[in-house]
């Protein structure tokens, strides 16, 4: 099984953090573009070959995010309508996530076998993440996805915090 962490960097504007493994080495460095439109997560390697891009759907009524890994689109995350507690779904063949993805302590399965955990590092500065792959072939999936819901549950943050200071 391979671990890998992720630390985003709390008062970055460029949306630029790492994806380190186990022993602390750089695996994958995550590319956001926060102040363009439509706001875009890129995903690369060390070799900096682009693995994955997270997108946010611009014209939708509700929030939606699209993952692509290899140039292949896989998930959907999207908001649902709900009166009371926001509430999202992810849409993919075969993938779920099961456990509390907005407090990042989930499973994610396919076709009803493990193939990745994330837990939330509590006693750290900024969101820090660990991410256990069980598939190495869903590694980059995995990756993507802890991004994607990461980005939802700021985007989620920002529209409260709007809504509030007015």
């Amino acid at each position: 099984m391979k671990q890998f962490y992720m630390k985003q960097k709390i008062f970055s504007l460029t949306g630029k953090f790492t994806v380190k493994d186990q022993e602390g080495n750089d695996v994958y460095l995550v590319d956001g573009s926060l102040l363009r439109i439509p706001k875009t997560f890129s995903i690369k390697d060390t070799a900096g070959s682009e693995v994955a891009l997270i997108t946010k759907k611009i014209f939708s009524f509700l929030p939606k995010f699209f993952i692509e890994v290899n140039g292949h689109e896989l998930l959907t995350i999207k908001k649902e309508f709900t009166f009371f507690k926001a509430r999202y779904s992810i849409d993919a063949a075969g993938v779920e996530v099961q456990g509390n993805w907005w407090d990042m302590d989930f499973k994610v399965l396919q076709h009803g076998e493990v193939v990745g955990k994330v837990n939330k590092e509590w006693f750290s500065w900024g969101d820090s993440y660990k991410v256990q792959i069980v598939k190495d072939e869903m590694e980059q999936l995995m990756i993507a996805l802890v991004v994607a819901i990461d980005c939802v549950k700021a985007d989620q943050a920002a529209a409260a915090s709007a809504g509030g200071a007015t």
